[in-house]
């Protein structure tokens, strides 16, 4: 009895001292990249005294003990986006796992892990960006390699996940892919999900695993605060119906800014016919609120509208940059102040144009990780900071 009650004395005194441990958003280093003239600048260190941006730090709190062997935790990346697996791995400060992906010439795929995952809690980076069917079927191999490797647990994050518009029938006859895919992600032998803003809500009951729901608002968000922009000219525009409870969800943490609605209706698929705005803009700063920038029809047809109705700027704000063509010939042609995007899909070199501002969620997804490694049982409230459902 006198040892047992010696061991949990210890235990007691272990946990006290692990508690005043600070957070560990405090204590790493990153890589930032700057953006001159819409192109990636110099890659900054930032020291381990300065602060991280107030979208992390504002509702910072002390991790709890860690419980899990973070040796057991492995980080993969795809070919889909390696530099923003790089910065989460920078983040974390752990290093990318040694996988060989090679493709045949036939256009098949091979993968091979190079170190051991077994017993492992194993997170493959992979966003389903285009090539859509490439990357998704490379994320499937990559799973049923860990798989196959004996890892304890799988978790895919997945920045944007491909084919989410498909997530209903408006016809007869018609497929609905994101369950599909949902499917195949499951069978593959993925454990849980960690998305970045999916287009609909419903896409999470298509998974019959966990997911966790990132929102890349809050990254968006602290960059236009650091503007100078008085908050009695702000309003956020929702550019079409669907997306009014995400702009308005927006418009309450921009400081309540008042919310617009551009009215429109669809012939087609990437075909968009303005109608009508219902707010007032005339002599405003207008934000225009999505989660995706395709083609831009949508977006830029709203910001003509909100030209002629007057309002005085217009920015795009957007998750992830699809950037079909022809939206940079749209984005670029003078209908927008500046569009801000985050790093969820690589923008490539040719896509860069003066007007565009590429924000990272690197710190995001990697203190997603975090908590979702450590297995935070913290309720909402400890979350909302960083958007997660």
């Amino acid at each position: 009895m006198a040892s047992l009650a010696y061991s949990a004395g210890n235990l007691a005194a272990t946990n006290k001292f692990r508690s005043a441990i600070p957070a560990r958003i405090g204590l790493i280093s990153c890589r930032v990249n700057y953006k001159e003239n819409g192109r990636p600048g110099a890659q900054i260190l930032i020291s381990e005294q300065e602060t991280l941006p107030n979208f992390l730090t504002s509702n910072q709190f002390e991790r709890t003990p860690i419980r899990k062997d973070e040796k057991r935790l492995r980080i993969f990346s795809g070919t889909a986006n390696p530099l923003l697996s790089e910065e989460v791995a920078c983040y974390m400060g752990l290093e990318l796992g040694k996988i060989d992906i090679k493709r045949f010439a036939d256009g098949e795929i091979y993968v091979q892990l190079r170190e051991s995952v077994r017993g492992c809690d194993v997170y493959l980076v992979q966003p389903t960006c285009p090539p859509a069917n490439e990357n998704l079927m490379e994320l499937l191999i990559m799973i049923d390699a860990c798989r196959r490797a004996s890892a304890k647990t799988i978790t895919t994050v997945i920045p944007y996940f491909g084919y989410a518009r498909a997530d209903r029938k408006t016809q007869g006859r018609e497929s609905i892919a994101a369950k599909l895919v949902a499917n195949l992600i499951t069978e593959a032998g993925a454990d849980r999900v960690l998305a970045c803003d999916l287009h609909s809500g419903q896409s999470m009951g298509y998974f019959d695993i966990p997911v966790d729901h990132v929102y890349g608002q809050p990254v968006i968000l602290d960059y236009l605060a650091s503007k100078t922009i008085k908050t009695d000219d702000l309003v956020v525009v929702s550019p079409d119906v669907g997306g009014v409870a995400r702009a308005r969800a927006f418009a309450k943490k921009l400081s309540d800014a008042p919310l617009a609605i551009v009215d429109k209706r669809r012939h087609g698929h990437n075909v968009a016919e303005v109608m009508n705005l219902i707010g007032d803009v005339k002599g405003k700063v207008a934000v225009m609120v999505d989660d995706m920038i395709d083609t831009a029809g949508t977006i830029s047809k709203g910001a003509a509208l909100l030209h002629h109705e007057g309002a005085r700027e217009v920015y795009a704000c957007s998750t992830h940059a699809v950037f079909s063509p022809p939206a940079i010939e749209r984005l670029s042609s003078g209908l927008f102040q500046e569009v801000i995007i985050t790093n969820t899909i690589p923008v490539s070199e040719k896509n860069y144009f003066p007007q565009l501002t590429v924000l990272s969620v690197a710190n995001l997804l990697g203190e997603s990780i975090w908590r979702v490694h450590d297995d935070y049982p913290g309720g909402f409230e400890h979350f909302s900071g960083l958007g997660i459902d």
